[in-house]
């Protein structure tokens, strides 16, 4: 009984070497994913930014975002904003910022765009006298505001900053005009 338990045991072994020898060699791992391409945003968004001095980006960011509101186009619109971005009313207290209003990040902007400015129905925006400061990837520029026919001198001021070679909007605060 030893005798065949050991006989059952010496065919058994290589059988399971055999058999070990013709399975599958382990898969190789899947190779890396490539880190997604960035859409396109700001004025990178923009053909007639292509090949643009920063000024002549930033004017041409400044003048899409009237477009867009015109238009009422949010999608683009919102890719002139960058992500951490800000609106300010500042409600003609420009030295009184606690009675500002404040839309923090894009989907709040999103939001005032969609209820409160487009709703409006402005049929012109234009952006004029525009004062650009330059500071490497940062931009300030003062504007004055021209809705339809209503006109804010130095109503309007923006940030915008530099990523990946593209202005995007970063900032607006308007009503900096103090009412008499």
């Amino acid at each position: 009984m030893a005798r065949l338990l050991r006989l059952g045991v010496q065919a058994l072994v290589p059988t399971m070497l055999l058999l070990a020898g013709c399975s599958r060699p382990p898969a190789a791992p899947p190779p890396p994913t490539p880190a997604p391409t960035p859409l396109p945003a700001g004025s990178c968004t923009l053909v007639a930014a292509d090949g643009a001095s920063d000024e002549e980006a930033i004017r041409l960011v400044l003048a899409a975002e009237g477009e867009q509101v015109v238009a009422q186009a949010i999608e683009p619109l919102m890719a002139l904003w960058a992500e951490e971005s800000i609106v300010v009313d500042a409600k003609n207290t420009p030295d009184d910022a606690a009675d500002d209003q404040q839309w923090l990040n894009k989907d709040a902007i999103r939001h005032r765009y969609v209820r409160t400015v487009f709703p409006g129905a402005p049929t012109s925006i234009q952006p004029a006298d525009l004062e650009i400061s330059l500071n490497g990837e940062q931009a300030t520029v003062r504007a004055t505001t021209q809705i339809g026919g209503e006109i804010a001198p130095a109503g309007d001021r923006w940030t915008l900053v530099k990523q990946n070679g593209c202005w995007l909007l970063e900032s607006l605060t308007y009503n900096l005009e103090s009412n008499p």
